[in-house]
């Protein structure tokens, strides 16, 4: 079996100075757990065993089980903009759902007269039967606005915060301007509350020209959020252009760039037109970067006890590279990258952390995967 890549500053293309990691006696061991998934986007554990959602990007959201494999499609789920990137993607069920059974999704959503031909981001939630087969009274919270995309940078990733705030992640739509832009919400992060409202001391609310939603902009195309077990913030990565793929941690009220600065180039080879450098006055730089884009997708931060060796990692999918990158933290600091399971050769999706320990992946294809990875 094939060694794990693991790499320095030279060899991953970072761009910041980070250590190379001992190398492990072998791959970590992974389990096809279910085949057949179409294009699956996102993974979400339910309480008390009860196995797990699954969304595909063409409009189903299933459960999956250990032993029982994938159900039908559950009913309720809203009619979905299946184009380009867009989709069925993000599902996140409540921080009390073994109470309220709610279930938050997020998804692509077709507009309308002047907008038919263009999409958007959306979110609301419904409550899951409690024979999981059906998403009742689902209702629509939040629109981005105004609907700009023709297939492409939704965004779309969900994650709450220990004060029970809704984060989202919204992509500018292929239209760089609009990240800049804090009339609109493209190329932003919002806060909400769980009913889809602003959050009362987000840091535009005062602002006319400014949308109340907005906690951070100057994003590109986020690809996760993931709540920092030990500090309790939000993390983040986005994609950049042609290289300058980033992990970054979003404050409030502050310009992560995008466009104005980026350390990635048009997919043409000629520089990005608005940007200033990999650096620009009045934008916070990322925590971490890569000159060559891994295409970054979910992370989840290891805090379990069952693989002592890889508590206090981040680990990150890429689906351009497919692989899974492993990233040891000290506090906010990157201070080594590791990449896996180079060798099988499957766009990764979603990572989560499962209740057992073990890491869980969902594979980018037509015939989609679902992974369980630990060590060996």
């Amino acid at each position: 079996m094939p060694l794990p890549r693991v790499s320095a500053l030279l060899m991953s293309c970072c761009l910041l100075n980070v250590a190379a990691l001992p190398a492990l006696a072998a791959e970590p061991v992974v389990t096809v757990l279910q085949e057949g998934l179409d294009h699956p986007w996102s993974l979400a554990f339910l309480p008390d065993n009860q196995g797990a959602l699954i969304t595909e990007r063409g409009g189903q959201l299933r459960r999956w089980q250990p032993g029982k494999g994938l159900s039908a499609p559950i009913s309720g789920v809203p009619q979905v903009w299946a184009q380009g990137q867009g989709g069925l993607l993000e599902v996140l069920p409540a921080p009390d759902f073994a109470q309220s059974r709610r279930v938050y999704l997020s998804y692509a959503e077709q507009g309308s007269g002047d907008e038919v031909e263009k999409a958007g981001t959306a979110l609301g939630y419904g409550q899951l039967s409690a024979d999981f087969t059906q998403l009742t009274g689902f209702k629509r919270i939040f629109q981005q606005q105004p609907k700009l995309s023709t297939g492409n940078h939704f965004g779309g990733k969900l994650a709450f915060d220990r004060q029970g705030n809704l984060f989202m992640t919204l992509g500018e739509n292929n239209q760089r301007p609009t990240a800049q832009k804090l009339s609109l919400l493209q190329g932003k992060i919002v806060r909400l509350t769980p009913e889809g409202q602003p959050v009362a001391d987000n840091p535009f609310v005062t602002r006319s020209d400014a949308r109340p939603e907005i906690w951070s902009y100057g994003h590109r195309n986020p690809q996760s959020l993931a709540l920092n077990p030990w500090s309790g913030v939000m993390w983040e990565t986005e994609h950049g252009p042609r290289g300058g793929d980033e992990v970054n941690i979003p404050q409030a009220g502050k310009n992560y760039g995008w466009p104005l600065a980026t350390h990635g180039i048009n997919y043409s080879g000629l520089a990005i037109p608005e940007a200033k450098g990999e650096t620009a006055p009045g934008t916070e730089p990322p925590l971490f970067a890569w000159k060559k884009s891994p295409g970054v997708s979910g992370m989840a931060f290891y805090n379990a006890d069952r693989f002592p060796a890889w508590q206090h990692s981040l680990f990150v999918g890429a689906l351009a590279q497919e692989e899974l990158i492993r990233l040891t933290l000290e506090g906010d600091r990157v201070v080594s990258e590791e990449r896996l399971l180079s060798s099988r050769k499957e766009r990764i999706r979603e990572v989560r952390l499962g209740p057992d320990g073990y890491l869980y992946l969902l594979t980018d294809a037509e015939n989609g995967k679902l992974l369980r990875v630990g060590e060996k």
